[in-house]
């Protein structure tokens, strides 16, 4: 190696590596530094981790085996009022929470060392501790409903969803058509192909005078006619109309008159009297 060549670098990193205790800022340190300094909360160990001081209270009295019927408060209450103090240090707003269940504990303790009150003969006295043992049971019953739910198998958690990927063909497939179906597709054309037909529409002139002369004529020389012997019934409706329109209109002309000799009796109809 020539003097003025300095050793590799980065070479230096991988030989020694093997045998660093720690890297600070991607640099290996071989040893620790003699004046280490670790802040007294900079790491936290929770052995327990509670949700309220019902849980707290609770594990005290499950962890020791007491009956929860008969809860030997002395005891209970240094060992709470112990964590507590534990954590009044660290979050004073946490622990006022639990100083109120301490509190309670205290007032209970003081109440069961006084005498017990009067009461009727044959009744026993209340139990100062009634209460909060209520509470207990309670808390513990919906705590244990919660830890069965949460030990249901839970979608993502403790299982997937099966997923299966088919691989599809480029290639486009055709279904195959069969006789029958022909058959109908063919049947079908046909039936629309009848709903498709071509009507011509031709326009007949027709005269309300014309039919008025025709209907004058028809009476003469008649001393009456039937009204419905004066229609044309093979002409079509157009006809009838026309027809019963010049009848209305020698009527209003007084050249016709309808007579009738009761209700519901024939009709009759005759030219009108003119004299000379």
């Amino acid at each position: 190696m020539a003097p003025d060549e300095a050793p590799d670098a980065a070479v230096v990193p991988q030989v020694v590596d093997h045998i660093a205790v720690a890297r600070l800022y991607g640099e290996p340190l071989f040893q620790l530094p003699q004046d280490l300094y670790i802040p007294p909360d900079a790491l936290e160990v929770f052995l327990e981790a509670f949700e309220g001081p019902l849980d707290l209270l609770l594990y005290l009295i499950r962890k020791q085996n007491f009956n929860i019927l008969d809860i030997p408060l002395a005891s209970v209450t240094r060992q709470y009022l112990a964590y507590v103090e534990q954590i009044r240090k660290t979050n004073l707003e946490l622990a006022s929470e639990y100083l109120l269940m301490a509190a309670m504990l205290i007032e209970i303790k003081s109440r069961m060392l006084l005498p017990p009150k009067k009461v009727a003969e044959g009744e026993e006295p209340e139990d100062p501790r009634a209460e909060l043992v209520r509470r207990l049971l309670e808390y513990e019953q919906i705590k244990l409903a919660a830890a069965r739910l949460d030990a249901l198998p839970v979608l993502g958690r403790d299982f997937l969803r099966a997923q299966v990927v088919i691989e599809q063909s480029l290639t486009p497939r055709f279904p195959d058509v069969n006789v029958d179906e022909l058959r109908a597709a063919w049947q079908d054309i046909l039936k629309r192909a009848k709903l498709n037909q071509h009507h011509t529409i031709t326009r007949e002139q027709l005269s309300v005078r014309e039919h008025m002369s025709i209907v004058l004529r028809r009476l003469q020389g008649r001393r009456f006619a039937l009204f419905e012997d004066l229609f044309e019934l093979n002409r079509g409706p157009q006809v009838l109309v026309v027809t019963f329109i010049a009848m209305l209109e020698l009527a209003r002309e007084h050249l016709l008159e309808v007579t009738q000799a009761e209700a519901f009796a024939p009709i009759y109809v005759r030219l009108a009297y003119q004299p000379a």
